[in-house]
Parts: C-alpha cells; structure tokens; sequence
C-alpha cells in the first residue's frame, strides 16, 4: 500500500510539472533542452515514473523557474512545527 501511495504521488508531481510547462507555454524540446536532458526523461517525470533521478527532476523544476519554490516549500523553519522544533535541528551525530 505504501508505493501505491508514492506512484500516486509521483504521478501528481509530474502533472504539476507538466502544468508549469504548459502554463508557460513550452515545448517538451524547449524544457528538455533547457534542462539538459531528453524529451523520454522528461516524458519520464511527466508521467510520474520512478526510475528518474533525483538529479534530473532539479533540473526540469530549474529549468520551469519553480526549483526555489520547491526547495523553500521543504524547509522546516517555514512551518509551524519546524520553528516549533527549530532547536533540534543543530547538527549532532547520529547515536
């Protein structure tokens, strides 16, 4: 049930991105080469598939200008259980 869960989400992610794109009204070609990558990879995560790297969806978001939305939206200071919990977040070693 857990990677129902995630492919779920995966493919959610990759029709937001395909949302981006056609917002902005760019080509498949015009993403993927402003990525860096090919227009199969960014078919790829359009459609939520699990094998691309993490490395190669940075690079589309950058590529859509929605990577430091992205980056912004995970940091934990900027809920209210991260600046709740914000002490614990100085680096201590693993136990």
């Amino acid at each position: 049930m857990v990677g129902y869960r995630i492919d779920r989400q995966l493919s959610e992610l990759g029709e937001h991105v395909r949302g981006w794109r056609m917002v902005l009204g760019l080509t498949a070609q015009q993403v993927s080469e402003r990525a860096g990558t090919t227009r199969d990879t960014l078919r790829k995560i359009e459609t939520g598939d699990p094998s691309v790297s993490f490395g190669k969806v940075a690079q589309v978001l950058r590529a859509l200008g929605v990577l430091d939305q992205a980056v912004d939206a995970l940091d934990p200071l900027s809920s209210d259980i991260g600046r709740l919990r914000a002490g614990s977040l100085t680096k201590r070693r693993a136990r």
